[in-house]
């Protein structure tokens, strides 16, 4: 009987994963609004809270809702962000696997060699006045970790925003997220700052020069480097 009720609750549930799905893919529940609120879905639907919830969790796990403690949840419109969003419980899952780490973080070698190539060769005027902006911004906040640890994710992101390819910023974003539990707690010393901070001017330099090869050659030394002192902190089974 109770396997019965749990049938009938997930299906329950289903039906209103796709009414509430439909609603929020044709815009009639905004991006960035909350979601009405318990009582009313329970009255509309005619199901219990459990219910409720559970479309939900799975609504969230879709990238389709933010949900936020003791905060109705929140709307988000399908977008590259949310699909990969979605796909987070996953990764985080994997990265817990030996060598999960250093898998997610060669594919982010893979993906930023090829930027810093496009860059070399196709980056605009816009492109590479603010890659010298963010490389200034870095460069002052050598002195101040907290600051030289955005200063550095502003700089990589901007290679993601040359190609003008909605894809990779998303992307960006979510290899922070994913790598943050590593990266958040490396040690952060001026002297690393300094190397890091000089290793992005190779990069930006080649990039100036259009020259692939030497960009590439950079990007890859820079995050190798960056992987040996990650290792160096936690251990090789990562």
């Amino acid at each position: 009987m109770a396997e019965t009720r749990e049938r009938r609750a997930g299906r329950a549930a289903d039906t209103v994963v796709r009414s509430l799905s439909e609603k929020i893919q044709s815009g009639e529940y905004s991006d960035g609004t909350p979601l009405p609120p318990e009582r009313l879905l329970m009255e509309e639907f005619g199901i219990s809270r459990t219910v409720v919830r559970e479309a939900v969790q799975s609504l969230s796990k879709q990238g389709l809702l933010e949900a936020r403690p003791r905060h109705r949840p929140i709307v988000r419109k399908p977008g590259y962000d949310a699909a990969i969003s979605a796909m987070e419980s996953v990764v985080h899952h994997l990265l817990n696997n030996s060598g999960g780490v250093k898998n997610l973080f060669d594919t982010r070698i893979l993906v930023e060699g090829a930027l810093v190539r496009q860059a070399a060769q196709q980056a605009r005027k816009d492109d590479i006045a603010a890659l010298k902006a963010a490389l200034e911004a870095n460069q002052v906040a050598i002195d101040d970790s907290e600051e030289f640890y955005r200063t550095d994710r502003a700089f990589h992101a901007l290679l993601y925003e040359i190609p003008r390819n909605p894809v990779l910023p998303a992307l960006h974003k979510a290899y922070v997220t994913w790598l943050a539990p590593q990266w958040s707690r490396m040690p952060r010393l001026p002297e690393r700052n300094r190397a890091n901070f000089e290793a992005h001017e190779r990069i930006f330099d080649a990039i100036l020069m259009r020259d692939p090869d030497a960009a590439e050659t950079a990007l890859r030394t820079h995050l190798e480097e960056a992987w040996d002192q990650v290792c160096q902190t936690f251990g090789d089974d990562l």
